[in-house]
């Protein structure tokens, strides 16, 4: 039970990370990423760990014990969502225009006065 709830955390873990940076590479947004901040490299690097995090999804076995797997595939892509909307691996200021105000801040045409 231990392989299956450290593997599915890890693959939730790695699955999470990947998912944004392919979201920003198929839609050739720049990015922060190990292999380069362009739309290709954050592709490349988010295809990979998909394909690892569902590898490591796979050697976890997750039907054995499917409660304690799912608590920890939840865990880990919870915490690497905490991560990104956090501070990031970088430490990333925001983006010039973006406020935490939600809305369309930073779209095209839309221009925010900032108290």
């Amino acid at each position: 039970m231990f392989q299956t709830i450290t593997l599915g955390f890890l693959g939730g873990v790695i699955a999470g990370n990947a998912l944004p940076h392919f979201v920003r590479g198929i839609t050739k947004r720049r990015y922060p990423c190990a292999l380069g901040n362009g739309p290709v490299p954050n592709l490349v690097a988010g295809w990979f760990g998909l394909v690892l995090g569902g590898w490591l999804l796979i050697a976890a076995h997750l039907d054995r014990h499917p409660v304690p797997a799912a608590a920890g595939v939840s865990v880990g892509v919870l915490l690497i969502g905490l991560f990104h909307a956090g501070p990031g691996a970088f430490g990333r200021p925001e983006p010039d225009g973006a406020s935490g105000a939600g809305g369309t801040a930073g779209a095209a045409g839309s221009h925010q006065l900032v108290p």
